[in-house]
């Protein structure tokens, strides 16, 4: 599967979610885990959809660390979610949306990409951009 058909998933997802962003993480080119937005849901104001898949996927593997995965996600990674990436020493973040693409469509955000927080970090984290820009954002409209 290309990048395109991974983002796919990851927009299928943000459309169950209460607010519209979906994340997907991948290692050898499979699905391992998926998530939504669920903070009105669960009443939590942490339960981004990056933040969701990462549970998901580090109580089900029984282990913190995500080294070797990708992460691909409708929205640029907050602030909080990029960090989440550090702190599992996920391998990528690809995402369609950036922080400044959502602002523009009056989505409440924190103007700090995940470039920025990763380039404070103790990590590398390779991070791709815009792949399905125009489909992420207009989950918003």
């Amino acid at each position: 599967m290309k990048p395109e058909d991974f983002m796919r998933l990851a927009l299928e997802e943000a459309k169950k979610g209460d607010a519209p962003y979906g994340a997907v993480i991948v290692k050898d080119n499979e699905v391992v885990a998926a998530a939504y937005n669920t903070v009105k849901q669960d009443s939590d104001p942490s339960a981004h959809a990056e933040v969701n898949v990462i549970r998901r996927l580090t109580s089900k593997l029984k282990n913190p660390s995500l080294e070797g995965y990708t992460i691909y996600t409708t929205g640029e990674p907050c602030p909080m979610c990029a960090t989440a990436c550090v702190w599992t020493g996920l391998s990528e973040i690809v995402y369609g949306a950036s922080i400044e693409d959502l602002i523009s469509v009056n989505q409440s955000q924190i103007n700090i990409s995940c470039d920025e927080v990763i380039a404070k970090s103790f990590r590398k984290i390779k991070v791709t951009k815009g792949v399905l820009k125009e489909e992420c954002l207009s989950l918003f409209k």
